[in-house]
């Protein structure tokens, strides 16, 4: 029989315990509980409370094809130099990929290079040139071009030459222009590419038995609080996996059913199509040159919605303003409901908000800019609960069943990648020095925050320039060189 004080041992609470075996497995304090466990902040889900806002499309597979880019293409690059002082026509050599885009009757302005006057005879400085599509080429699909303001060999001549048109040459695809009488032209070719997304299913399931529900539990446990906690950590677990998630589909064998595929969805984190690299502190520059990238494409987007780790965020917040007295940092409630930081610059204001989740996956020094109108919330089965008696048991299992994916829409979006680790090809870097960048970092497109006249006279302050590598000379004078060209 135990004993309140076994004889010789001090009246203490250890030994008390020791003794009359505690209470709650061997314990004879009850630990304090923090009841904020067990309160669901949608704060730490913000991506998915994202999702749940954007538009919805109800689709009848698990498996959709999804078209992000809802612009068409606006330019082309030649691949090849081309042209001459002899040439009436030539043919544009182009990407297969865009070789179909310019159909006749297009008109091409042609970037860096410059046009003619009217009589072909002198060059007009900063106007470029304009080239009339005529046809396709039967070999090699490329279109068949003429200029319009090109030099003439003589300047009655009923048509003008095809000046050098370099490699890498920009083409800004106008409107068509069509003979007086001609009613009839090539449809436009708009073919986009589709991406895979898998939508994947995802449950939460809480068995309560019978006799649990019916004890007086010195916690205040209940039906409502258990079934709150279990939501809100299906939610951050479901808000990680619409980061991270790594698409896949393979089949499992299911007891009595045989076998069934499962789906995993691929997170937003890699499905951005640009990427900004960063290191060192944030300035006034770059948070203005990140918003022109992001308001001044091709896809321009309502609103910007900063998701940023704690660095990040830590860092945005320490940036010396008083050299920009026009810059105006403010506090306000969005459109969901979120109390933000407000960052206006001239291109439109940037939303900033904290991502917990992006700290949890080890992201903290990065960041998603996103346009809230460019989502897209795929839905194969709508959320649905249930609740049902587990069979042979004396117990009731509640649950919740969604079956969904989200998708980027639009080339606006932006990952700030601040932790040295590219997921993209369409890198880009702030670029605040004036030397050319190293060879390696060829292939990266770079921001300039300011002029950088080794990489070629015309790199000036807010252009994007990449590095090509081309390969000149062969044998043993054979080398790899970098040619620097504007993206942008």
């Amino acid at each position: 029989m135990n004993q309140t004080i076994a004889p010789g041992n001090p009246a203490t609470v250890s030994a008390l315990a020791a003794q009359t075996g505690g209470i709650d497995a061997g314990h004879f304090v009850e630990t304090e509980i923090d009841e904020q466990l067990f309160r669901f902040n949608s704060d730490d889900t913000p991506l998915m409370n994202l999702m749940l806002r954007a538009k919805r499309v109800k689709v009848n597979s698990p498996e959709v094809d999804h078209y992000m880019i809802d612009e068409p293409i606006a330019s082309m690059k030649t691949t090849a130099q081309v042209g001459n002082s002899s040439q009436t026509q030539v043919i544009l050599p182009l990407e297969p990929n865009q070789q179909n885009i310019a159909r006749p009757y297009s008109t091409l302005l042609v970037h860096g290079v410059d046009g003619y006057t009217p009589d072909g005879q002198d060059r007009t400085p900063g106007k470029w040139l304009m080239l009339f599509v005529l046809d396709h080429d039967t070999t090699t699909g490329n279109p068949v071009v003429r200029s319009i303001n090109g030099p003439r060999i003589n300047p009655a001549d009923e048509f003008t030459t095809v000046p050098k048109i370099p490699a890498g040459t920009t083409l800004t695809i106008l409107a068509n222009s069509l003979y007086e009488t001609q009613k009839e032209v090539d449809p436009d070719i708009i073919v986009p590419q589709p991406s895979r997304v898998y939508l994947q299913k995802r449950g939460m399931n809480q068995v309560v038995s019978d006799y649990f529900e019916s004890q007086k539990k010195r916690l205040p446990f209940s039906k409502a609080v258990i079934a709150e906690q279990a939501i809100a950590n299906f939610k951050v677990r479901g808000n990680r996996t619409l980061w991270a998630g790594r698409p896949g589909k393979f089949k499992v064998n299911v007891p009595k059913m045989g076998m069934q595929y499962i789906y995993t969805t691929e997170g937003l984190r890699w499905q951005f199509k640009r990427e900004l690299q960063h290191s060192g502190r944030w300035t006034v520059e770059r948070i203005i040159g990140l918003a022109k990238m992001f308001f001044t494409g091709e896809d321009v987007p309502k609103t910007a919605l900063l998701l940023a780790g704690k660095n990040l965020l830590e860092q945005i917040q320490c940036i010396d303003y008083s050299s920009h007295p026009e810059i105006q940092i403010t506090t306000k409630e969005n459109a969901m409901g979120w109390t933000v930081t407000n960052f206006h610059t001239v291109f439109g204001d940037i939303e900033i908000k904290r991502e917990p989740t992006l700290d949890r996956l080890g992201w903290s020094n990065s960041g998603a800019l996103i346009g809230e109108d460019r989502l897209v919330h795929y839905v194969y089965s709508a959320e649905h609960s249930f609740s049902d008696r587990v069979g042979g048991e004396e117990a009731t299992r509640n649950g919740i069943l969604i079956w969904d994916a989200v998708a980027l829409k639009g080339s606006c979006h932006i990952w700030i990648d601040g932790e040295g680790i590219a997921g993209t090809d369409a890198t880009i870097l702030m670029w605040d020095r004036q030397e050319t960048p190293a060879a390696d970092e060829a292939g990266n497109h770079f921001y300039l925050l300011c002029d950088c006249p080794s990489m070629s006279p015309d790199a000036k302050m807010g252009q994007i320039w990449t590095g090509v590598r081309t390969v000149v000379g062969s044998g043993s004078d054979r080398q790899e060189i970098v040619k620097w060209q504007r993206v942008e």
